[in-house]
């Protein structure tokens, strides 16, 4: 076949669509599809060398995206590289407009998506390119100033890509970003997420050295040693997956598995232990499930399988939440994991078993799943999946995973489940059961059919459960009856539904299977009988009068439909698999249903004419032979009255026949031919009935007559071809139960329209068309009249003719619109040959129909313009006229997403290959069809679309609102079909919105308007990514301010300007000025245009042609600029008018700020506009401006000089080899050192700053760039040397009257108490000082000192914005001039800083924070020296001290780890003061020493840091603490009033300084990177001895603090060597007196242990060591500790942390037994003994450990569960509070396992049985 192929195409096509070939005109698609390609290569070609980026190259593009969906990848290999570069080439342009860019993306990404197809060898890509174009959109420098638009740009992933990258690019890539890993800096973020995005994970083994070794240990140490989920710790994750999956067999996991799983534990959330508090940051940065499952899959299999051992584990911990009683915001993540991971199991069976090899490496046969690999795989997740069914969520996620587990092993899952489905089907009480079952079903039945030898006996169940399934078609329960038709049309579309049983007499060599299966066949007929009994039920009682009254609507409602739709394709699907003698007698019955009653025509009659239509559809000859002279008869019989034909109400009877007949006639048609006469004369007679339901109904049939014999369509469905029609002796259909179609041999059967009814359909239009043409176009030139409801009857007639028709009439013609846009290469437009042979000899009825609508329609507007029916129709009708070939559009969408949906319910991804039912694959061949269909004749504009447009465009704008908006969604569509017609249409919209014109109505108004907005998703006229359009339609728009038409009153057009303005806001991308194609293109150009087969259509251009396109592009770039510069001018003389309402000025000012670029400066009339507009009096427009001249302040920024270093020659160390990161000698220069600051003009002038914080941290980039001295940098500017744009912001700054006016607005409030430090006011001000150095500085002084007087919250903020600009827009100015600065400064913030107040501390904050970021410590030594003169003085109280602290904590976060001498400094100053008595400064402290001990993380590769370090602190506080630590006595919370008169004892410090010790704790849980277990070990006794036990509110904050810590400490993620330390705290905490403290233990270990449970297990000593505490615990003498230790016993159990085994069950059994003291008889007098005896406590003891056992798992009953029970229930007469934990424990076993207990039954024997009812039953109470 691919030879034959490869021979007519002259070349072998990489990858085409192979249903092509089975369309019925397959044999001419070679050369069409070969002329296509050779036009494409040529133009394409043709258009880059001629440099035409548009409409060129754009065009020619398109058309390719357009080959690929019609053909697929048909074309050589050479052919596939060269466009893949080409377009490479255009994406990577640098300045390429953004719009441009993403659609030459869609289509690259569309050309790599089959990886198999090209090999490395085959192609190579830089990467380069592709990570600057990453760079400038992800971390636009100017975006955020307004100077680039990019407003929905998602990044598409360069996933395809990194493949093709070559094999040195991993090193590079690393030299690149390695730098940038600075954990405390949101570089971190970017590199990680680069990496992720990047690296190339597919290279051949001999390679991997130069590929994933290179970092692979480096990356996984980061991970590991990461414990505080970082927000860049999923991008680590995403590329661990990645590498996984693409190297499988060649990563060694099997060192990190328990760590992988511990930490995709964690990363659910999932609510554990009592207290349930979530660390909050959890929340938001988790991990993607899709990768983890890609992870997980890619990990299984090898010697030992450890990955499987883990996941068993994974699941049985978390399977109780999958039960359906849980519900939480964690579900839908579960359900993820579950629905995603079998699916991908299964990707990686079908790449490993049956996937065609291809270049990329195959994963090694060692490391490949074995067949118990996977049985080991489905069992694991066989449980929650199949507790999944039943969730709140819904049923779907689980019916996808038992899907694919059932492709795996179906013998595993299927029974199972067919165990829940049969009960469901039978109970009434619980519907959800049966819904959820079947959907589980549906997704199965493929492999329930398919049997094999894995699972034999599955096709026995497919008659029981399809005769069960029956009841489910319900007419009371909606979703049931859904459901149900799903099911059966699933199961009968897999089997044929044909009698077997005599084949048992015949054949005799039938299995013992087969003969079961031939006996079962023989219920078929009784099946589809029973079914049909149903559906007539059904249909019974949802006849209109049963279901509502006369008065309510006639149509049905939308579930009515839905249910006629189920049930038409379930009683189709079950004829199509019938044998002939099923059918006949499904006939008969439906036959006589049908003719034996009179339906309503609205909802029963449209039910049980669909189910006509399916029995003729079936067996056309049969069913036309029975419908046809019974229907045709009844209307002759009744219409032989002549009456009939003018009444108003027509008999029902007739409308029912009628309604029959025009259904029964959807079929093949040349079935049709022999009744023609009789439905002609039956058309004749109805078609001119008054009665408007009566005509309709004629109308169908006319409809659907044509149509039937017009169209191509394919009109056999069987899933076996040819259908059942064969002996039994030769065929058994047994053998065909779910079997694939084979889409080598389909047979399908083909209706095309042959020359008999080619005939047959132009005689109808004749004689019925004709006629009508005729008497409208009499109409339309008044030469006749006609009623309304004539008019109205003969155009549904012309619709109707139309829509049958349609696809025989050939298209409209006419000469191209020429001059709309000029260009060098043809954009001539591709025929496509869809089956149809249009006759030139008979008459175009397109044509005629098009010439009468448009006279009718001038006609009406002119006369009637009231007529608003009769425009619809017209409107419709002009819409099919240009757009219908057959088929629509959207009913084209609506069938390609259920075709993919059916196909994803049943298809199989194991075995791949296509291997869909029959006729599925015959709907996707006829959708390929339809395609071809909707692209037949391109989109090119002629004149006669030219003047249906204007119609419609008329239309648009005339008076009625209804008619208004259906020719406005026509005219959309048309508007994005033609090329280039937006440029025509444009300006007629425009002219309605002209000042001069003065009869535009309102309504016409109106109707530009909307035509502007365009549609949701469509055209926006008014945004068109061109400067031909925006330049006029812009400035119309703020001109139709003064348009008379205009009224602000009419709050609807107010309406529509406002989302017109803002529609253009969202849309708006910064369109392109610079179109130049780079050498690079070109070159490729040439290889396209001189490529061989197929050779392109026309050669290279010439010389002179090349030339010109040279020219031509310059002269466009030109050109882009003057319209830029004009439209800028034309909205600025808009404005100049004093008439414009403040609406309009606005819109243009937001225009205006739009057109900000950051590769043109704004002209200057602009930048003088935007300055004064700063004191604009609307608020609005002030905040545009200040946005806007910072913006332009950006563009006027001039360039300053940098020179590339070595750091080693400025340090004079050299650094070491290998990776070290963190600080090391070779860094130590770039620290703060208080000795060695630049304090004279000589030390400042010969610094060598280092402004980017990460710069040297983790190593030095390969070239460090750092600023020239400033003797080498430009000079400031004087007046007389500044441009036109500089000067006029320099004089306006001078000036002392605008700059006094400006500040008084700045210092306004906007909202109050809304209002923040304002980052655009902040760049507003750093642009100034940045670009004319201190020149404004004299003019402001005076109000900023006069601000930071005030304490207001405005003028606070006001003076804080300024002072941040200054700051950072000092960056470059000269030592005399900073120190000047600071020297002014310093004062001014001593004042600012003791106004402070509770509304501006955070803008103070945030004031420093952004004066620091970025910046070389030591140039702020002044900043950070004022900061640091003693926060805590305690003058403004305590409130100010936090506000200092808040503050100076801003500053410093800022400089991360460039500070560590300040921060001893502020260490050794904080620590005599942790003793606050306030807790706003506790607070204050506790998160300031978060960030002083950030810098001290455990990463590998890292040196000890200079910083303060945890591990002293710890120490000291540890000392400090010593008095708790040691006395017995309760801790209480001490209140002093002042931090009084004389030293109080050490115990009262102590406590203080714990509470702020705990403020600490807390606050670092979240934002450290990890966490200093050791040292928090030395606390944990003292927070065990604090912490309360009961959940109450009312403690005080100690105690309260106590509790949060232990809870969040208990959450955090431990490693492996971690582990013994902590527990030899908690055992021995368990040893202590407190029985709080041993509480607590227990609460924190269950935490705990769930929170690192696989780390834990993979420590066989810890285990054993938790055990034995739990297990010692139990025998507590306080009763809340042993209950508290059998929950968590239980607990444990249940995660299968702890197995419950032989000596375990033996231990507590022996307690149970303990005997109890015989009660003495006492002296009444003497004290009753409260103290439990040690005897009653061990009994107790046993007791709660049985009791743990058997609530561990809540859901089932394992094998020893029944024992124990029976153990339990002989201690119900114990003495207390034994008996209190016996009857619990039997109550919860008796609520969990309420809900199966059917099942859970059979685990007793009857003995047990009966005890165990007497114990649940609870006692009579009379007794």
């Amino acid at each position: 076949m691919k030879k034959i192929q490869a021979e007519t195409l002259g070349f072998v096509p990489q990858k085409d669509i192979v249903y092509n070939k089975l369309l019925p005109y397959a044999d001419k698609l070679d050369n069409e599809s070969n002329d296509i390609l050779a036009r494409i290569k040529g133009n394409l070609g043709r258009a880059v060398q001629l440099r035409e980026l548009w409409p060129g190259v754009l065009f020619w593009t398109r058309k390719l995206s357009t080959y690929l969906r019609l053909y697929g990848r048909k074309f050589s290999k050479e052919d596939h590289v060269l466009f893949v570069k080409l377009l490479y080439e255009l994406v990577t342009i640098p300045n390429l407009e953004i719009s441009m860019m993403q659609s030459f993306a869609r289509l690259l990404i569309n050309l790599l998506k089959k990886k198999e197809l090209l090999s490395q060898d085959d192609l190579e890509l830089p990467w380069r390119p592709l990570y600057e174009l990453y760079e400038k959109i992800l971390y636009s420098k100017t975006e955020h100033l307004g100077l680039n638009w990019f407003p929905n740009y998602r990044a598409e992933p360069v996933f395809f890509f990194y493949i093709y990258f070559p094999v040195s690019a991993t090193q590079e890539m690393l030299d690149e970003w390695r730098p940038l890993l600075c954990p405390f800096d949101v570089t971190m973020q970017k590199a990680i997420s680069y990496f992720e995005l990047f690296l190339p994970t597919i290279l051949p083994p001999e390679l991997h050295h130069k590929g994933f070794k290179l970092w692979f240990d480096e990356l996984m140490g980061l991970w590991v040693s990461v414990q505080n989920l970082p927000s860049w710790e999923g991008s680590l994750v995403n590329l661990f997956a990645r590498l996984a999956n693409n190297n499988i067999g060649y990563v060694n996991w099997d060192p990190y598995i328990p760590k992988i799983f511990t930490r995709v534990l964690r990363s659910f959330n999932l609510p554990v232990g009592t207290s349930q508090m979530v660390v909050p940051r959890y929340m938001t940065n988790s991990y993607d499930i899709g990768h983890v499952v890609l992870w997980i899959s890619s990990m299984l299999g090898g010697a030992e399988n450890p990955a499987q051992k883990q996941l068993n584990g994974l699941f049985s911990s978390i399977a109780s939440f999958y039960h359906p009683s849980n519900n939480g915001r964690w579900l839908v993540k579960l359900m993820k994991l579950l629905q995603r991971l079998p699916a991908s199991v299964v990707r990686r069976l079908h790449r490993e078993r049956y996937k065609k090899p291809c270049w990329i490496t195959p994963i090694p046969t060692s490391h490949r799943l074995t067949d118990d690999d996977v049985t080991h795989f489905v069992e694991s997740m066989k449980q929650p999946v199949l507790m999944a069914m039943f969730s709140k969520t819904g049923s779907m996620d689980a019916a996808q995973a038992l899907q694919n587990l059932a492709l795996m092993r179906p013998e595993l899952v299927i029974p199972p489940v067919l165990e829940k489905t049969y009960p469901a089907m039978e109970t009434l009480t619980e519907p959800h059961q049966l819904t959820a079952t079947l959907s589980c079903m549906i997704g199965m039945a493929r492999s329930l059919l398919s049997g094999g030898h894995h699972y034999p006996e599955g096709p026995a169940h497919v008659l029981p459960l399809l005769m069960r399934a029956l009841p489910g078609v319900d007419p009371n329960d909606f979703s049931k009856c859904m459901i149900t038709f799903q099911f059966i049309a699933t199961f009968t579309t897999l089997v044929p539904l044909v009698d077997c049983s005599s084949a048992l007499h015949e054949q005799n060599d039938l299995t013992e299977m087969e003969r079961e299966l031939c006996s079962a066949s023989a219920e078929f007929e009784d099946f589809v009988l029973q079914f049909m009994d149903r559906c007539f039920a059904l249909i019974d009682s949802s006849t209109l009068e049963q279901t509502r009254e006369e008065t309510e609507t006639e149509k049905m409602t939308h579930l009515e439909t839905l249910v006629e739709l189920g049930l038409s394709s379930t009683f189709s699907t079950i004829l199509t698999q019938c044998s002939m003698e099923i059918f006949q007698v499904a006939l008969e019955k439906v036959f006589n249903f049908a003719t034996s009653n009179i339906f309503e025509t609205r909802v029963a009659g449209r039910m049980v004419a669909d189910m006509c239509r399916a029995a003729a559809k079936c067996h056309p000859a049969e069913s036309l032979k029975r419908f046809v002279p019974h229907c045709c008869s009844a209307i002759i019989h009744i219409t032989a009255n002549e009456d009939v034909l003018n009444e108003e109400e027509l008999d029902k009877e007739l409308l029912w026949n009628l309604q029959l007949l025009s259904e029964v006639t959807r079929v093949d048609g040349g079935k049709l031919l022999p009744y023609r006469t009789q439905l002609v004369q039956i058309l004749q007679l109805t078609l001119r009935l008054r009665c408007k339901q009566g005509y309709t109904l004629a109308c169908n049939l006319l409809h659907h007559i044509l149509r039937s014999t017009a169209l191509t369509y394919p009109t056999d469905y069987c899933s076996v071809p040819g259908g059942f029609t064969q002996p039994l002796s030769h065929y058994l259909p047994i053998k065909d139960w779910g079997r694939p179609g084979n889409l080598w041999d389909l047979q399908i059967q083909w209706h095309v329209p042959s020359a008999e009814e080619m005939a047959f359909v132009f005689y109808v239009l004749d004689l019925l068309l004709q006629p009508e043409l005729t008497r409208l176009q009499r109409y339309a030139q008044g030469q006749q009249d006609m009623s309304r409801d004539d008019v109205l009857q003969s155009l549904s007639i012309v619709q109707h003719c139309l829509l049958g028709a349609g696809g025989m009439l050939p298209p409209l013609d006419g000469t191209p619109v020429s001059g709309l846009v000029q260009s060098m290469v043809s954009l001539e437009e591709t025929s496509l040959y869809i089956g149809v042979d249009y006759d030139d000899s008979r008459e175009n009825y397109r044509e005629a129909i098009c010439k009468v609508m448009r006279q009718l329609l001038h006609y009406i507007l002119e006369h009637s313009e009231d007529d608003t029916k009769s425009l619809f129709s017209i409107i419709k009708i002009i819409n099919d006229l240009m757009h219908f070939r057959g088929s629509h559009k959207h009913e084209f969408d609506s069938r390609w997403k259920s075709f993919a949906l059916v196909k994803k319910s049943m298809e199989n991804r194991l075995h791949g290959k296509k291997q869909h039912i029959r006729a599925l694959l015959i709907d996707r061949v006829l959708l390929q069809h339809e395609i071809r269909k909707l692209l037949v004749e391109g989109f090119e504009y002629k004149t006669i679309h030219q003047d249906l447009l204007r119609d419609l465009l008329r239309l648009s704008t005339s008076t009625y609102s209804q008619v208004r908006s259906k020719a406005q969604s026509v005219l959309f569509t048309a508007l994005s079909t033609y090329n280039f017609c937006c440029r025509d249409i444009t300006p007629r919209v425009l002219e309605l919105l002209e000042p001069t014109l003065t009869d535009v109505s309102q309504q016409q108004l109106k109707g530009a308007l909307y035509c502007l907005l365009g549609n949701h998703g469509g055209v926006c006229l008014a945004n068109l990514h061109d400067w031909d359009c925006i330049s006029v339609t812009w400035p119309a728009m703020v001109r139709s301010g003064l348009s008379p038409a205009m009224s602000l009153e009419k709050p609807s057009i107010v309406r529509l300007f406002d989302d017109l303005a803002d529609k253009i806001h969202r849309q708006y991308e910064t369109v392109g000025i610079d179109f130049t194609v780079p050498e690079s293109a070109l070159e490729v150009g040439r290889k396209i245009t001189d490529s061989a087969s197929p050779p392109p259509l026309m050669g290279p251009p010439s010389d002179q042609e090349q030339e010109a396109g040279h020219a031509l592009q310059q002269a466009r770039n030109m050109e882009a600029v003057q319209r830029y510069e004009k439209l800028v001018t034309d909205l600025l003389e808009c404005l100049d008018d004093r008439d414009l309402p403040w609406k309009f000025e606005h819109m243009a000012i937001g225009f205006l700020s739009l057109l900000l670029r950051d590769d043109h400066p704004l002209p200057t009339r602009a930048v003088l506009f935007f300055v004064r507009s700063l004191n604009h009096d609307a608020l609005i427009v002030r905040k545009v401006a200040i946005s806007a001249v910072a913006g332009i302040l950006k563009q006027l920024k001039r360039p300053r000089k940098k020179v590339a270093v070595t750091p080693s020659d400025i340090s004079g160390v050299m650094e070491l080899e290998g990776l070290v990161a963190g600080d090391r000698p070779g860094n130590d220069w770039l620290l703060y050192h208080a000795d060695s600051l630049p304090r004279t003009q000589e030390d400042w002038d010969n610094f060598r700053f280092v402004e980017k914080t990460h710069w040297g941290y983790y190593c030095w980039p390969k070239k460090l760039l750092l600023y020239a001295p400033i003797k080498e940098q430009p000079k400031d500017l004087s007046p007389e040397e500044m441009k036109e744009s500089e000067l006029i912001i320099y004089n306006h700054f001078s000036n002392p009257a605008f700059i006094n006016q400006l500040v008084s607005f700045l210092s306004l409030e906007d909202r109050k108490g809304k209002d923040k430090f304002n980052p655009r006011r902040f760049c507003l001000f750093k642009g100034l000082f940045r670009n004319y150095s201190d020149a404004f500085l004299p003019v402001l002084k005076p109000h900023m000192e006069r601000l930071a007087g005030d304490s207001h919250e405005s003028t606070q903020r006001c003076v804080a914005e300024i002072i941040a600009g200054l700051v950072r827009g000092s960056k470059h100015w000269s030592f005399s001039q900073v120190e000047a600065l600071w020297q002014f400064l310093i004062p001014l913030m001593r004042t600012a800083l003791s106004n402070i107040t509770v509304e501006t501390y955070t803008d103070w904050g945030t004031c420093v924070a952004t004066a620091c970021e970025s910046r070389d410590p030591r140039k702020l030594h002044w900043l950070l020296d004022l900061l640091m003169e003693c926060p805590l003085s305690g003058e403004g109280g305590s409130f100010v001290d936090a506000c200092h602290l808040y503050v100076l904590q801003g500053g410093l976060a800022q400089q991360e780890w460039r500070v560590s001498e300040l921060l001893h400094r502020l260490l050794t100053y904080l620590e005599p003061k942790l003793t606050q008595v306030y807790k706003n400064v506790r607070e204050r402290i506790g998160s300031v020493l978060t960030y002083i001990f950030m810098i001290d993380v455990a990463l590998p590769n890292t040196g000890p840091t200079k910083s303060p370090r945890i591990a002293e602190f710890t120490q000291r506080v540890v000392t400090c603490l010593k008095p708790l630590l040691e006395g017995d006595e309760e801790i209480q919370n001490h209140v002093v009033e002042e931090n009084g008169v004389g030293e109080q004892d050490e115990r009262t410090q102590a406590i203080k300084l714990l509470k702020t010790v705990l403020k600490w704790l807390m606050a670092s849980a979240g934002r450290s990177f990890t966490s200093p277990v050791p040292q928090q070990l030395q606390l944990l006794p003292l927070l065990f001895k604090i912490a309360p036990v009961e959940n109450d509110d009312s403690y005080d904050e100690l105690k309260r603090d106590a509790r949060t810590c232990l809870s969040l400490m208990s959450q955090g993620l431990l490693y492996p060597e971690q582990i013994p330390l902590v527990l030899r705290v908690m055992t021995e905490m368990a040893g202590s007196s407190s029985w709080h403290a041993r509480f607590s233990v227990l609460t924190y270990l269950q935490i705990m242990v769930f929170y690192n449970l696989f780390t834990i297990l993979s420590n066989k000593q810890a285990v054993q060591n938790i055990r034995a505490l739990v297990i010692s615990l139990l025998e507590d003498e306080q009763l809340e500790v042993r209950e508290m230790a059998a929950t968590t016993l239980s607990g444990f159990l249940q995660c299968n942390f702890l197995t419950m085994d032989v000596s375990m069950q033996t231990h507590f059994e022996a307690l149970c037994k303990t005997r109890l003291p015989k009660k003495r008889k006492r002296d009444l007098g003497s004290v009753v003994d409260t103290i439990p005896s040690v005897d009653l406590v061990r009994r107790h003891a046993g007791v709660l450990g049985l009791s743990a056992c058997v609530l561990s798992s809540p859901y089932d009953v394992p094998t020893w569960m029944p024992q124990l029970l029976m153990d339990l229930s002989a201690h119900l007469n114990d003495t207390q509070p034994i008996e209190m934990t016996v009857k619990k424990t039997l109550s919860n076993f008796r609520r969990t396992h309420h809900d199966n207990w059917l099942e859970h039954k059979q685990q007793f024997t009857d003995d047990q049985l009966v005890v165990l009812t007497d114990l649940l039953v609870s006692p009579c109470y009379y007794a």
